[in-house]
């Protein structure tokens, strides 16, 4: 399996170094064959080829099992015009490799509940996926545009039902694997859009009868997150709605810092944290690599497809939490233990050792 490493700007070369580190570590453990080369994106390619995104890049991705993205974006480059950014460069491996569902997980751990905005009482055991449609709705509808005397502006929001349809059945099979239930979030009371897209996703949903199906309108879903965010497992929505919600979904954690995303569907799938570039603390060893390293599990679980590999990251992840290890951006309490970026990343490496051989114990027997 061919994967391509696209470190980027920022702390992307120091929490990608880590997420690589746990990848080989854990696919030596799984006996999973894997195979990595780097290449730039963003300000790092400006810097060496005055593209945002070179052509090498594009066809070295494109001949990858799967991508995997630091961040992209630094101050230095914004009096670029827009189409010149570093940012443009991933907008346009988006569109190239193809991806139409963006997966969006948000985990309560035990250990940091006290992090989260929300009472642990509420936050507690939650344990959510949003999956959002990204390559229709009002984003990319036409006609758009703004009047000539510039006092009237208009978008248009437009799904096909092909469209919704192909997004719908990776939420269910999605759910297959977790808690067994979808929340398709819509404005069907108002929206023809969303009458289609409701329409649509019941019938898909009788090709996976386990799968308990709910329709929610997106202020309910707004306001449940909030209030009760455990009555969720995938949520399933469209561009515009799916983007507020994996947001306020993520914020619920804690720390942007610990979350991946994945966009899948396309040619190659695309692995990237949540997390933007924060240019401030890069090259300082403090960034919290755990995103990017859950990115390297949610590659193993859904584009190499080997569970018991992508259980030891996440039961290493959880495990160091419990033992009170931090990196600065979520050290809260006098009993945390502060560690480096590369820290946290060996002791990810070292707890996945652990787990493998405890489970490898456990079948002996």
């Amino acid at each position: 399996m061919k994967i391509t490493i696209l470190p980027g700007d920022g702390i992307g070369p120091e929490v990608t170094r880590e997420a690589v580190k746990v990848l080989e570590n854990v696919s030596n453990l799984y006996k999973i064959p894997v195979e990595t080369e780097e290449r730039l994106i963003g300000g790092a390619a400006i810097k060496a080829n005055g593209s945002p995104l070179p052509a090498e890049t594009i066809a070295a991705c494109l001949s990858s099992d799967a991508v995997l993205l630091g961040a992209v974006g630094a101050p230095e480059f914004d009096h670029l015009a827009p189409s010149e950014r570093p940012e443009i460069g991933l907008l346009k491996l988006r569109k190239s490799l193809g991806g139409y569902a963006n997966l969006r997980p948000a985990k309560a751990y035990p250990a940091m509940l006290g992090s989260s905005p929300l009472k642990p009482e509420v936050f507690e055991g939650t344990d959510l996926l949003v999956v959002r449609e990204l390559l229709g709705g009002i984003y990319f509808g036409e006609p758009r545009g703004v009047t000539p005397d510039k006092t009237e502006a208009f978008n248009t929001l437009r799904y096909s039902a092909s469209e919704i349809e192909r997004v719908a059945r990776i939420a269910f099979e999605m759910a297959q694997t977790r808690k067994q239930k979808v929340t398709s979030v819509d404005k069907a009371n108002v929206l023809e859009v969303s009458k289609l897209w409701r329409e649509t996703v019941q019938k898909i949903s009788e090709d996976y009868p386990s799968v308990k199906l709910e329709h929610l309108f997106v202020d309910a879903c707004a306001m449940h997150l909030v209030t009760d965010p455990r009555r969720f497992d995938v949520i399933l929505t469209g561009n515009l709605f799916g983007d507020i919600l994996s947001d306020e979904a993520a914020v619920l954690t804690g720390s942007l810092g610990m979350l991946g995303s994945a966009t899948i569907g396309g040619t190659v799938d695309l692995y990237e944290p949540v997390h933007g570039s924060a240019p401030d603390i890069a090259g300082k060893n403090i960034a919290n690599p755990l995103g990017a390293i859950a990115c390297v599990s949610m590659l193993i679980r859904q584009t190499l497809t080997n569970t018991l590999a992508a259980d030891a990251i996440d039961n290493a992840i959880e495990r160091l939490m419990e033992e009170g290890f931090r990196t600065n951006d979520i050290y809260r309490n006098a009993g945390d233990i502060e560690v480096s970026t590369e820290e946290m990343g060996d002791l990810v490496c070292r707890y996945a050792v652990d787990h493998a051989n405890f489970a490898q114990a456990y079948h002996a027997v």
